[in-house]
């Protein structure tokens, strides 16, 4: 049977759109449901992106969060340092020259690093001391560990409590018959956390708010928390490190 002739391309583009024409206006059962879904997807995903921002920062002063902005630039400044201070150490590495006692300072500075980041060396250099009073025995160990995490957070290098308590990162706070332990070792009423680091950035850590003073001082514990900064801490307390039951060098 022969073939009419084909149908010319202005035609072909007139009928596609009066059937797009007619989809819109007289829709069928099956576009409408999509266009639902679609739209309760939609819907679901702008409140779930509206609902996850950040609004940690929305009711703090402009004070505080010029303190927080300091404190975040005085991170990025000793990252910086210790980013030039690596590639210097890689640059005199791979130049050859004195290459072996340069990988021997190295190693004996990481060694250093990490013997003050494991506790097992006492330490001694600027930061803060920070005395807290619990008279109605309202601290809870959660707010222990909280102060800590965030002096970490600010740059604190080595902490100790009580001229008797390491603070490494395997320490524990909880409460046991009604009193406040830290790895095991129990606390009384004051309590003295010293930490070294800038003293000035740890200081501003401690006073934003909802944060230690805040907390300490506040309905939910009526205490009293006073920092002082402190040119040179002596910290003195160490701990014995156990030895790994699993784990082996690679």
């Amino acid at each position: 049977m022969p073939e009419g002739p084909p149908t010319p391309p202005s035609r072909v583009a007139d009928n596609a759109w009066a059937r797009i024409r007619r989809d819109l206006t007289r829709p069928s059962r099956s576009q409408l449901l999509v266009a639902v879904v679609l739209l309760l997807f939609g819907f679901a995903l702008t409140m779930q992106l509206s609902g996850g921002r950040d609004e940690r920062y929305t009711n703090l002063r402009q004070d505080e969060l010029v303190a927080m902005l300091d404190d975040v630039q005085a991170q990025a400044r000793r990252l910086e340092g210790e980013i030039n201070q690596l590639e210097g150490t890689r640059a005199r590495l791979e130049s050859g020259a004195e290459s072996s006692a340069v990988a021997r300072r190295e190693a004996l500075r990481r060694l250093d690093a990490l013997e003050l980041l494991g506790g097992t060396v006492p330490a001694q250099g600027p930061g803060i001391r920070v005395t807290i009073t619990d008279p109605q025995g309202n601290l809870s160990p959660e707010i222990l560990l909280n102060t800590v995490e965030e002096l970490r957070d600010a740059g604190a290098e080595v902490m100790e409590l009580d001229d008797r308590v390491r603070l490494v990162a395997n320490s524990w706070f909880a409460s046991v018959d009604g009193g406040l332990q830290a790895d095991g070792v129990p606390l009384g009423d004051t309590i003295v956390l010293e930490a070294i680091g800038d003293p000035e950035t740890l200081s501003e850590a401690t006073r934003f708010r909802g944060g230690l003073v805040a907390t300490i001082e506040g309905d939910r514990v009526g205490g009293t928390a006073r920092v002082e900064k402190v040119d040179d801490l002596v910290i003195d307390a160490v701990v014995d490190p156990d030895e790994p039951r699993f784990a082996r060098p690679a």
